[in-house]
This record gives structure tokens, C-alpha cells and sequence, in this order.
């Protein structure tokens, strides 16, 4: 069974560095007004998610879910300008990864990643793998 697990946490590790490597490729070629906004955010919460499992890769089939709680609190802390509040404001990287401007269009993004992680999830543990 160990194995199992073992094997799960390297196909999310080897996903979880793919994703990032995508998301990294984004943030610094794509200034455009699809790919970066849309695509990237729908793919960071699949990133996530994938980060997720490889710390839970057995647990909680409902993944996709937190992923989703967190990354709507996430948009909803930029409504409040919760990196002034924080005191992060001059941190450009923090900046960047936190965000600044709520959009609605940002969580149906996160709502669209969080479906492909929830079918993933469900075919992983429908399987077995």
C-alpha cells in the first residue's frame, strides 16, 4: 500500500512542477487578455490542488473542493485589499502571488480548475491507482 501512495505523490509532485513551470511561463510571456487572467487562473487552482495531494494523496475526496473554499477566500481577501492590511504592500513577489483586484470572472476560473481536479479525483480513486 505504500507504494500505492508513494506513486500518487510522484505523479502530483511531477504535476505540481509542471503546473508551476506553466504558471511561472504565463506570469512572464503572456501579457495578453486571455491566457494570462483566464487560463492562469484557472490552472493555479489545479496547481494547488496537485500541491494538495501530494502531502494527502489518499484523503480527502473532496479536495477540489477546499481548494475552491481557499481560492474564493483568497479573491474575496483582495476585495478587503487584505495585502495593505497585512503590510505587505512593497513585497512585489507577495504582491503578485496574493493578488490585488477581485473579479468575479477570477472564481469562475477557479470554479473551472476545480472541476478538472474533481475529475481527476474521481477517476484516480475510481480506479485505484
Amino acid at each position: 500500500m505504500k507504494s500505492v501512495s508513494m506513486k500518487k505523490r510522484l505523479i502530483f509532485l511531477a504535476t505540481f512542477v509542471s503546473l508551476f513551470i506553466v504558471e511561472v511561463l504565463i506570469a512572464l510571456y503572456f501579457h495578453d487578455d486571455f491566457i494570462r487572467p483566464f487560463v492562469g487562473d484557472m490552472i493555479v487552482t489545479v496547481l494547488v490542488w496537485s500541491f494538495a495531494r501530494v502531502i494527502f494523496p489518499d484523503k480527502f475526496k473532496l479536495m477540489s473542493v477546499y481548494v475552491m473554499i481557499f481560492a474564493t477566500l483568497i479573491e474575496v481577501g483582495q476585495y478587503f485589499n487584505y495585502v495593505e492590511l497585512l503590510g505587505v504592500q512593497d513585497n512585489p513577489l507577495l504582491v503578485t502571488v496574493m493578488g490585488t483586484s477581485f473579479a468575479w470572472a477570477d472564481i469562475a476560473c477557479y470554479a473551472v480548475g476545480c472541476t478538472v481536479a474533481a475529475v481527476i479525483d474521481f477517476l484516480l480513486f475510481r480506479k485505484k491507482m
